[in-house]
């Protein structure tokens, strides 16, 4: 590959990463919410729960969802637009996998303590630290601390019967503005999500599979050979 050709897919990369959030977008940057379709159907008279009771629901639910494996449909709607497919899995405690398979392959690994991002199209791969931030991210409430939920995000639920919720960021630091997330049957099937640019990033959940068993290998990562790998 010329050098020409590498640094114009690295152009179009980047602009990729921004247009889906990158995940270190979804998993651990800046993402917020606007309210998922389902709750455009919801009267306008049903009563919002109040805020001890919609911590609750919202904790037993997520406490049911000890892992998960999903297709996921990304789609950020403002500055930047796109549409990203791919598969995810989450398991707790803190260990998570983001698979972009289209239109550009992107891979996130996370376990707690690192956060790996590898582009294959640049034969890049970036480690991150995972620091305290993340209890402030969207990251937390998939495959994080559920005791730590409460202290970092005000939770609502609009519409009392109706597993529909949106949080809010206690910390001025944190890095969008709200997030919401609607469970179906008991699973998680949307989370939309808000950054401090008006950028919109709604994910949609298919083919979900709650708790089952993971290898392990999903979590780690090894950059494979002749890939650069970059250290933050």
């Amino acid at each position: 590959m010329t050098l020409f050709a590498k640094q114009s897919i690295k152009q179009t990369t980047l602009k990729q990463k921004v247009m889906s959030g990158a995940l270190a977008g979804v998993l651990m940057t800046s993402l917020g919410v606007a309210a998922p379709m389902i709750a455009l159907t919801q009267s306008a008279t049903a009563a919002p729960a109040d805020n001890l009771t919609a911590a609750k629901r919202l904790n037993k639910l997520l406490t049911n969802t000890k892992s998960m494996t999903a297709n996921f449909s990304q789609t950020t709607k403002g500055a930047s637009s796109g549409t990203f497919t791919g598969t995810m899995s989450v398991e707790r405690p803190n260990n998570f996998r983001w698979e972009t398979k289209s239109p550009s392959e992107q891979l996130i690994v996370a376990n707690g303590n690192s956060m790996w991002v590898y582009d294959k199209d640049l034969e890049q791969a970036t480690k991150q630290n995972v620091d305290s931030q993340v209890g402030n991210t969207p990251a937390l409430l998939l495959s994080g601390d559920l005791s730590k939920i409460d202290q970092n995000f005000k939770i609502t639920q609009p519409y009392s019967n109706k597993n529909y919720y949106v949080l809010y960021p206690k910390s001025d630091s944190a890095s969008f503005k709200s997030l919401s997330m609607s469970f179906s049957g008991g699973k998680p099937v949307m989370m939309v999500l808000n950054d401090s640019l008006g950028q919109t990033t709604s994910i949609k959940f298919s083919n979900i599979k709650l708790n089952p068993s993971i290898n392990s290998s999903q979590f780690k990562f090894n950059p494979p050979k002749g890939v650069d790998v970059i250290n933050q």
